[in-house]
């Protein structure tokens, strides 16, 4: 459950950072840090120093978490930033908070209202997104799924080549796959891919997140150009990155 008491101030939670440090360290002298929650569209936290001084920026997505939390939170981030070994106990109390189903639920509600989703346009130069979707709905999923916002890229990109954002109800596909070189079926690949994740809803079990489930990986080999697309794209993947990175 989310704690629902007043935030702890941040004055306590530079003690207990100091405190940390210490614990990694015993010798080092008293250090500098200032703390403040930071209205993050996710559940994002940094640790950096200026000028021997530490700053701490902690989402207020957290700000009603515990004490003992925030101090499992502390020995994660002052770990990260000593290059030690994050200690199993506090990555385990961490990750039990921010996979309770209140938190899952604060973490989207606070994406959908802070979040700022791109979006250009679903026409490219080659590839009618609208239109391939359609097809593919009405060949493999009898309609079922309900139209989500289509989307080129705004950038070519090679790492990603497409996405579904839950959240926001939208399909992003890679502009790099936009070309007269990518053979339909890439594309069409791409997209039915991201369709499957509307169709097989990410899973959530003892704490964990499963977006590719074996029902998802069955249905994905229904594809007709299943192995063709996967091929090509293996085959041309460094193409594709020296093209997202020409200007």
């Amino acid at each position: 459950m989310i704690n629902t008491d007043d935030p702890i101030s941040p004055e306590r939670l530079a003690t207990i950072y100091q405190d940390t440090f210490r614990t990694f360290d015993p010798t080092r002298a008293t250090t500098v840090v200032e703390v403040a929650y930071y209205p993050y569209i996710g559940m994002n936290h940094t640790i950096r120093v200026r000028n021997s001084k530490v700053f701490v920026r902690i989402s207020d997505l957290c700000s009603n978490m515990t004490e003992a939390t925030h101090s499992a939170l502390a020995y994660i981030l002052v770990a990260k930033l000593l290059r030690r070994r994050i200690p199993v106990r506090a990555r385990d109390a961490y990750a039990a908070y921010t996979r309770t189903e209140e938190m899952r639920e604060a973490a989207t509600q606070n994406k959908l209202a802070r979040g700022r989703k791109i979006v250009t346009t679903d026409k490219g130069e080659v590839y009618d997104l609208s239109a391939i979707f359609d097809e593919l709905n009405f060949d493999y999923f009898g309609w079922s799924i309900p139209k989500p916002v289509l989307t080129w890229s705004a950038r070519k990109t090679y790492r990603i080549l497409g996405h579904h954002d839950a959240t926001h109800q939208t399909i992003v596909v890679s502009r790099s796959l936009d070309s007269k070189d990518v053979p339909r079926y890439v594309v069409q690949y791409i997209v039915f891919h991201e369709m499957l994740h509307i169709h097989h809803p990410t899973v959530h079990h003892n704490g964990r997140r499963y977006n590719h489930t074996p029902a998802f990986r069955r249905d994905e080999e229904k594809f007709e150009h299943f192995h063709a697309a996967e091929r090509w794209i293996e085959q041309n993947v460094r193409r594709l990155k020296r093209n997202a990175r020409r200007k």
